[in-house]
């Protein structure tokens, strides 16, 4: 295979990232904008060593689930991945990307339920950032740092097209300069919003310390009839691709925004981590709420608590909650959102819970409930081992990437728990992205399913009646992830000297049978020490 050449493909996958995927001359082609059972043409851009990338030419037979997009923008913009799907297609995508996370990184034995909607597929951000260069004010173009000149979106707030054009016209009509990143130069990286119940917070992201002009931008932004709630200037100077800078200088209004989900308040600063989506974030809260089982006699670790959203959606329900987050700031966020609730029942500590859990176990005792909300890369394995240390009854786990969440949850299966229930939300439509909450229960030696036994089962020694078959196969699915067969069992129990069942290593075809792989033989024997049977 070689670059330019143009080959007919059909698409009979799709990756993380929302592309497609085909074969050709025996090598995997990813193809963006494509749909699983097209066949389409592509003209190749880029040959790796076992891989290809393709540009769509022609879309040869269209499946029914494609659809025009409604952006303008979206063949450009790297923005969004799916307006070319429709939204049957979406949600069983997503729902099969976190399904092939769980067998595959997870090796769980466990099947995520339907996506559950959002709200709409338009509008539903709550939050913008538009790069500000000397090519224009936009979006970054599909895996590149070059700007899209545009002064809308369809999955932001309406108000931004009013607030970057009034922006823009502040910097050419004072000769504010945009900053260049090839230089290093210029004064405007970014604009910044957010809006929530309070009205909107516009935040202006320069290079530099001084505010060129602020009173102009003041009198052109508070002008435009918006409930704009306040203007900040963030200050970042330097040479990265992160977006916000540590200083924050308030030039009009609040320095915050107040927002509101279900009956919690939050007090919310540029720098503080808030999801996007409010209705969808309701219903995944609520999910999360009824995962974690609260009576009013739990206490509830929020274990990467930021400004304290999930912890204080949930205080209500819980004896006490106890939070923990790494960023100073957050905390002293979440102590005010526990105060203007009146929520009393709520403490934050800053630090990493690894080495604060100690204390904590010693002044609030062990959690009873554990919710575990990540960002992107997951938890550190340290945490993981933590959490399966203080062995609450429950753990919830909030995540905003799957593949990481199957990774953790392999760990914590491997650690004295199993997954319950997996729950993907529609947080983010039309882009690749998913949110999925996901419970996990104590795996204890009384949590066994009620079962019928045979003769053979019955007539035990007193070594085995410490567990029957089914017992081992039920604790090796749920802390392992994988099935394990009588044969299996028997053929371990009899290395280590225990009675067995007749004829277990025995075929009906008079052929010797397989051996117990190695990882099955050791989830084994990790099941019958755990019933003391060894």
């Amino acid at each position: 295979m070689q670059k330019n050449e143009i080959y007919e493909i059909e698409i009979t996958g799709m990756t993380d990232e929302g592309d497609g995927v085909g074969k050709a001359e025996g090598m995997a082609v990813f193809v963006p904008y494509t749909i699983v059972g097209e066949r389409v043409r592509v003209l190749i851009v880029k040959v790796m060593k076992t891989y290809a990338y393709g540009k769509l030419l022609e879309v040869l037979s269209p499946s029914e689930h494609r659809r025009k997009a409604e952006c303008p923008y979206f063949y450009q913009c790297g923005g969004c991945q799916l307006w070319h799907l429709d939204m049957d297609a979406e949600l069983s995508y997503k729902q099969q990307k976190v399904n092939d996370c769980l067998h595959r990184i997870g090796k769980l034995d466990v099947d995520a339920e339907s996506v559950r909607l959002a709200s709409g597929e338009t509008r539903y951000r709550n939050k913008a950032q538009f790069p500000v260069t000397p090519e224009g004010i936009g979006f970054y173009r599909r895996n590149s740092h070059s700007v899209i000149p545009m002064e809308d979106c369809l999955i932001q707030g309406e108000w931004n097209e009013t607030i970057v054009r009034n922006v823009k016209q502040w910097m050419e009509t004072n000769g504010v300069s945009a900053y260049d990143e090839a230089t290093g130069k210029g004064c405007v990286r970014h604009i910044y919003t957010r809006s929530g119940a309070s009205g909107i917070l516009v935040t202006i992201v320069t290079a530099e310390q001084a505010m060129p002009k602020k009173e102009e931008l003041i009198e052109m932004l508070t002008g435009t009839g918006i409930p704009i709630s306040g203007i900040i200037q963030n200050i970042n100077g330097k040479k990265t691709n992160v977006v916000l800078g540590r200083e924050n200088k308030v030039l009009w209004g609040q320095g915050y925004l107040l927002d509101t989900l279900g009956r919690v308040k939050y007090k919310i600063s540029p720098l503080s981590f808030y999801q996007v989506n409010p209705s969808a974030t309701l219903r995944l809260y609520e999910i999360a709420k009824k995962f974690a089982g609260l009576t009013g006699k739990e206490t509830l670790w929020d274990l990467y608590c930021g400004i304290g959203t999930i912890g204080l959606f949930m205080a209500e329900k819980a004896e006490k909650v106890i939070g923990v987050e790494i960023i100073p700031d957050a905390v002293e966020n979440a102590k005010e959102n526990a105060t203007l609730n009146d929520i009393e029942n709520a403490e934050f500590y800053c630090g990493k819970a690894e080495e604060l859990a100690p204390v904590l176990v010693k002044e609030h005792g062990r959690p009873d409930v554990v919710i575990l909300d990540p960002p992107r890369k997951g938890c550190e394995e340290s945490l993981l081992q933590t959490v399966s240390q203080v062995q609450p009854e429950r753990i919830v786990y909030v995540s905003c990437k799957p593949s990481t969440l199957a990774r953790d949850l392999k760990y914590l299966t491997e650690h004295g728990y199993f997954v319950k229930k997996v729950v993907p939300v529609n947080m983010f439509p039309r882009t690749e992205h998913v949110e999925t909450v996901v419970m996990l229960s104590q795996l204890k030696p009384d949590d066994v399913v009620q079962v019928e036994l045979n003769a053979e089962d019955l007539a035990l020694t007193s070594a085995e009646a410490k567990a029957t078959y089914e017992e081992i196969k039920t604790y090796v699915k749920r802390a392992f992830g994988f099935k394990v067969s009588s044969l299996y069992i028997a053929q371990v129990k009899q290395k280590m000297g225990l009675p067995m069942g007749k004829n277990y290593n025995v075929s009906k075809k008079g052929t010797r049978v397989p051996l117990c792989p190695p990882e099955k033989e050791e989830a084994i024997l990790e099941a019958l020490k755990h019933y003391k049977m060894i």
